[in-house]
């Protein structure tokens, strides 16, 4: 079992500029996906929701938690919650968030698939 996460003390605005980068930088990497016709993944998001659509029918549901500083994400393989720590997004299990969602992406997708920071 991995080692407890602390987080890092974020203000209410920091958490909403972090948060906001991440979604912004999902829906990003979306964009290029579909520009270099690796696939087509329907992007919508309100406010603090993204809701990824795969072709196979398939979503991956990204959400900010503001009363808690988490961010949640939502896919076949299960729900994760994140907090921000040493400069990352960590789920419990000390994965990764851009990990976890590349994995969950690529499995969802049928093809391999990477989120960076």
């Amino acid at each position: 079992m991995p080692a407890e996460i602390v987080p890092t003390p974020l203000s209410d605005s920091e958490y909403h500029a972090k948060t906001a980068a991440v979604l912004a930088g999902v829906e990003a990497a979306v964009d290029r996906f579909l520009q270099d016709d690796l696939v087509d993944i329907d992007a919508n998001r309100t406010g603090g929701l993204l809701e990824l659509g795969f072709p196979n029918g398939s979503k991956i549901v990204l959400n900010t938690q503001p009363p808690l500083h988490e961010l949640w994400m939502a896919a076949r393989a299960g729900g994760y919650h994140y907090k921000y720590a040493g400069g990352r997004w960590i789920d419990r299990e000390g994965r990764e968030f851009f990990d976890a969602l590349s994995a969950c992406a690529s499995e969802q997708a049928g093809v391999a698939l990477v989120f960076g920071r």
